[in-house]
C-alpha cells in the first residue's frame, strides 16, 4: 500500500485544507536511480480531477506558470524528469484548483557527505507543516567533492551549527567556509578512549550498547545548556537556511533535532520517525572495510555506533520527563526555550 510507503519514507505531508470538509490528502517526493524525482499522492476518500505541479529551486516561492506537470489524480504518481544533480527541487501539487501540498525529497545528493537530510515536510500535532528548505541535518563536513560544495551553496545555508567537539573540529575541519559556523561542543564520553578498545578488541558489543545509553543520558543530564545555545540559534529569520551537524548527523544531531521538532509541537511518532532516517542515510561500507581486519566483537560494537536505535531516543525522553516532568517543561526551563520563544520558532518555520 502506499500509505504503508508514505510512512516508512517519513515524507508524509499534511496540508491545511481550504474548507472543513476537504480530503484528507498524503504526498511524498522520493529520487529514483536515475535522479529523477518520483512524485506520489494518495486521498481520503478519493476525489477525480487534475493535480498541477509546479517546480522550484526555492521552497516558498513558485510561479503559477509554466507549469511543469498536470496528471489524472487517481494516477496517484507523476515523475519530473531532470539531469540535473546540483539543485535541489521543490514541488508543489495543486488538486483541483483547491488543495495544495508542497514537497521535496528528504535526502539531497551528496558524494561524501553522510546522512544529508532536509527537516522540512513533517506534520505538528496540531496540522501545521515544517517548511522544506529551512533546516537540514548532516554528518561532517570534512570531505567535501567540489560537486558537495556547489549543492551546499545551491542550497543557499547561511549558518552551519557544529556540534562536535574541538578535537574532532581540528581533526576532520569543515572544508565549506560560505556559511558561518557556530560551534557548540556536545561533549559525551571519552571517545578516544573507546576507539582505541574498538581498536584493541577490548569493547564488546553490549560496553558499546551500554556506552550509547550513557551518551543519550548524559544529553540530558550535562549537554542541556549547550543544546539551549544551539536552540537560540534558530530563533533570528537571519540565519537561515540553518544546517546542523555533528560527525554522523546521528546522535547529537539527533537529539537536537528532536527538541526542534518538540518545540514545534510534532509528535513522538514524528520525532521518532525522523531520528531513525538516519539508518537510511549513513553508509558504513568505509568503515567496515578497515574493520575487517578486526574481531568479530569490534565490528559488532562499530555497529552499534552507527545505528540510531529507538531504545535510546527512547531512554533520553524517559530521562527528561523524570527529570523535570514533562518534555514541555524541560524545554521552558533544561532548555529555556520557553512558550515565547516556541511561537516564534513556529512563526518562521511552519507554513501559514
Amino acid at each position: 500500500m502506499l500509505g504503508k510507503i508514505l510512512s516508512l519514507c517519513a515524507a508524509i505531508v499534511w496540508g491545511v485544507s481550504c474548507t472543513s470538509h476537504a480530503p484528507q490528502i498524503e504526498a511524498l517526493c522520493l529520487r529514483d536511480a536515475i535522479g529523477n524525482y518520483v512524485l506520489k499522492w494518495e486521498t481520503n476518500p478519493e476525489i477525480e480531477g487534475t493535480v498541477r505541479i509546479s517546480v522550484s529551486d526555492d521552497s516558498e516561492r513558485f510561479e503559477d506558470k509554466p507549469v511543469a506537470l498536470t496528471a489524472n489524480i487517481r494516477d496517484g504518481v507523476a515523475t519530473y524528469i531532470t539531469n540535473d544533480n546540483v539543485t535541489r527541487k521543490y514541488f508543489r501539487l495543486v488538486f483541483n484548483e483547491k488543495y495544495t501540498r508542497i514537497v521535496s525529497a528528504r535526502s539531497s545528493t551528496m558524494d561524501n557527505i553522510q546522512n544529508f537530510r532536509d527537516m522540512g515536510g513533517y506534520a505538528t500535532g496540531d496540522g501545521k507543516i515544517v517548511k522544506w528548505g529551512k533546516v537540514f541535518r548532516s554528518g561532517q563536513l570534512d570531505a567535501l567533492s567540489r560537486e558537495d560544495s556547489i549543492r551546499i551553496n545551491e542550497l543557499g545555508i547561511r549558518t552551519i551549527i557544529d556540534l562536535r567537539t574541538e578535537w574532532e573540529a581540528a581533526l576532520h575541519p569543515t572544508r565549506y567556509t560560505n556559511a558561518r559556523i557556530v560551534r557548540i561542543p556536545i561533549t559525551v564520553g571519552e571517545t578516544t578512549d573507546v576507539i582505541q578498545r574498538v581498536v584493541d578488541g577490548k569493547m564488546r558489543k553490549g560496553d558499546a550498547q551500554i556506552f550509547m545509553e550513557d551518551e543519550y543520558l548524559q544529553f540530558v543530564t550535562d549537554n542541556s545548556d549547550a543544546f539551549a545555545q544551539a536552540l537560540q540559534v534558530f530563533l533570528d529569520a537571519d540565519n537561515y537556511p540553518i544546517l546542523f551537524t555533528c560527525s554522523y548527523g546521528k546522535d547529537r544531531s539527533g537529539f537536537l533535532g528532536a527538541m526542534l521538532l518538540t518545540a514545534l509541537k510534532a509528535t513522538r511518532e514524528t520525532i521518532l520517525t525522523d531520528y531513525l532516517t538516519s539508518n537510511q542515510y549513513i553508509s558504513a561500507d568505509h568503515l567496515m572495510e578497515m574493520a575487517s581486519c578486526l574481531s568479530t566483537e569490534a565490528q559488532e560494537s562499530i555497529t552499534v555506533f552507527l545505528t540510531a536505535d529507538e531504545h535510546l531516543m527512547d531512554l533520553a525522553f524517559r530521562k527528561i520527563e523524570k527529570e523535570y516532568g514533562s518534555t514541555e517543561k524541560y524545554l521552558s526551563q533544561g532548555l529555556r526555550f520557553d512558550d515565547n520563544a516556541q511561537k516564534r520558532l513556529r512563526k518562521i518555520l511552519l507554513y501559514d
